[in-house]
């Protein structure tokens, strides 16, 4: 049988009432999901784990299987649509691969472009999820045999050229970006170590032991940090209520949008691809193509559409990208493709090679909800852009407390420590005086993201190469990305040096 025969019958069991019924249900706890900060697609898909086995505890184990994952499938890509919401309405990312999306969507929705902003998201959103799913049904395997030869170097070069890419999204100065980068790197170290077991930088208080709670910090810098800036600055001046405008994208705004999104479908599947990327990594990557493409970088930060477009497409198709290791080598690729794998474990089917053969329902099952899905929530969310869009138009002595309340319930949700809200609020006042003093934000919280990936994947490559590093330098690969990263921080120094106008970036 061909991939569309059993994608035909997958439809057959994704379009039974109430496998049509679960991934609705899902696609709205998603979407909610996604616009509460904090909580994120991990914890709603292991929040509702218990709920689908009492849900699906009258059928057989077989449709029960399916039907479980339609729900919690519906939950993680129906936060990846929602966590846009309010990055763009108030610059509080819902989930941590939205944190790019706030720095060019919520200065649109300053300039009352809050709808075309929400429509292109939700229309990048739809397009990138069918992108990756049709991607998925016709490449999984080849794909899942080119991300076997990616090894620890590979993975530390990669996350290596990452850092490096990073200084793209800097201020004004490059030297800053880099300060930023640092920064996030040292935060990461804080915790117990994985493979020693020692305390680092904990100064025996037992809250750090886990390390820093990422979207602690990122709800803090980018969402706490506004409100601070609205309350020094803004609060005593009689600013005028934004008015939103127009809700549908201009035939302008489709025009700049169409490669952005076309391009962040395919960096966004094949970045989630390799296992431990994730749609984080690849919102960050997207929104660094989009400006480095660009032949008007400095309109980046102060509402281009395409940094809209391109990093909120690239999650969602990296969400698609996730779920090849996830079915074809049983290899999750991300923290919620682990835990729908811990599901998937709960009623004894085994992802990996044989799933396509042994559990065909429940492998193409899966494959044709997320067809329907995306429909769903294409339909839910433009609708609903409008009822968005009026968020903005909140006079600031109501929107404020809101944005402390949602940054304040998300982040209590997660950790549940009053720690992480002390932290919370120390965030909130650091991210106002350095964006105030022009140190970019988004290079600190990809810092912290990839330190931990890449401190692991430096250890792994160390001990199989016998603390040789020249293992870095002999895998073409690694040497591929180590190259690309130099060459990324040199290229606009001697651009420089020759006095040529370089712009790295005039606002992030």
């Amino acid at each position: 049988m061909s991939a569309i025969q059993y994608l035909a019958d997958g439809f057959l069991i994704a379009l039974q009432w109430h496998n049509v019924i679960y991934a609705f249900i899902g696609v709205l706890i998603g979407t909610a999901v996604g616009v509460l900060p904090g909580i994120g697609p991990m914890s709603g898909v292991a929040l509702l784990m218990p709920v689908t086995a009492s849900l699906t505890s009258g059928l057989e184990p077989e449709h029960a299987a399916a039907s479980a994952l339609i729900l919690l499938a519906g939950v993680y890509y129906g936060a990846m649509y929602g966590g846009s919401t309010t990055s763009i309405l108030l610059n509080t990312p819902g989930e941590s691969s939205s944190v790019v999306t706030t720095l060019d969507g919520y200065q649109m929705a300053k300039q009352g472009r809050a709808g075309a902003a929400l429509s292109i998201a939700a229309i990048g959103s739809f397009i990138a999820g069918l992108f990756a799913l049709v991607a998925l049904v016709f490449l999984a395997q080849p794909l899942s045999d080119l991300a076997l030869q990616f090894g620890p170097a590979e993975y530390f070069s990669l996350m290596l050229l990452g850092l490096c890419a990073v200084s793209g999204l800097g201020g004004k100065s490059m030297t800053k970006a880099l300060i930023m980068t640092v920064t996030g790197l040292l935060l990461a170290t804080i915790g117990i170590d994985n493979v020693s077991g020692v305390a680092r930088f904990t100064y025996d208080i037992p809250n750090l032991y886990q390390g820093l709670e990422f979207l602690t910090i990122a709800v803090g810098l980018f969402a706490l940090g506004e409100v601070f800036k609205s309350i020094m600055e803004n609060d005593n001046s009689s600013t005028p209520v934004i008015k939103v405008g127009r809700i549908l994208p201009t035939a302008q705004d489709l025009k700049q949008s169409a490669a952005p999104i076309a391009r962040g479908s395919i960096l966004g599947f094949f970045v989630g691809l390799l296992p431990g990327a994730g749609a984080t990594l690849a919102s960050f990557f997207s929104y660094i193509l989009e400006k480095k493409w660009s032949k008007t970088p400095d309109r980046f930060g102060k509402g281009a559409i395409e940094g809209v477009a391109g990093p909120e497409s690239s999650n969602n198709a990296a969400s698609g990208g996730a779920m090849v290791p996830l079915l074809t080598l049983g290899i999750p690729g991300s923290g919620t493709t682990a835990i729908l794998m811990g599901a998937l474990l709960m009623y004894n089917v085994q992802p990996g090679p044989l799933l396509f053969s042994d559990h065909p329902q429940v492998a193409w099952g899966l494959i044709a909800s997320m067809f329907i899905g995306n429909v769903m929530l294409l339909v839910l969310n433009m609708p609903l852009v409008k009822v968005f869009a009026k968020i903005i138009e909140t006079p600031p002595h109501f929107l404020i407390p809101l944005i402390i309340a949602i940054s304040v319930f998300g982040v209590y949700a997660v950790q549940i420590t009053t720690f992480d809200l002390v932290l919370l609020v120390l965030c909130g006042i650091l991210g106002y005086y350095l964006s105030k003093n022009d140190f970019p934000l988004a290079p600190l919280v990809l810092g912290l993201v990839l330190g931990p990936m890449i401190e692991n994947n430096m250890r792994r490559a160390l001990t199989t190469s016998n603390g040789d590093f020249m293992i870095f330098l002999t895998k073409p690969l690694s040497l591929i990305f180590l190259a690309c990263a130099l060459l990324w921080l040199i290229i606009p120094l001697i651009l420089k040096w020759r006095g040529k106008q370089v712009v790295i970036n005039e606002e992030a």
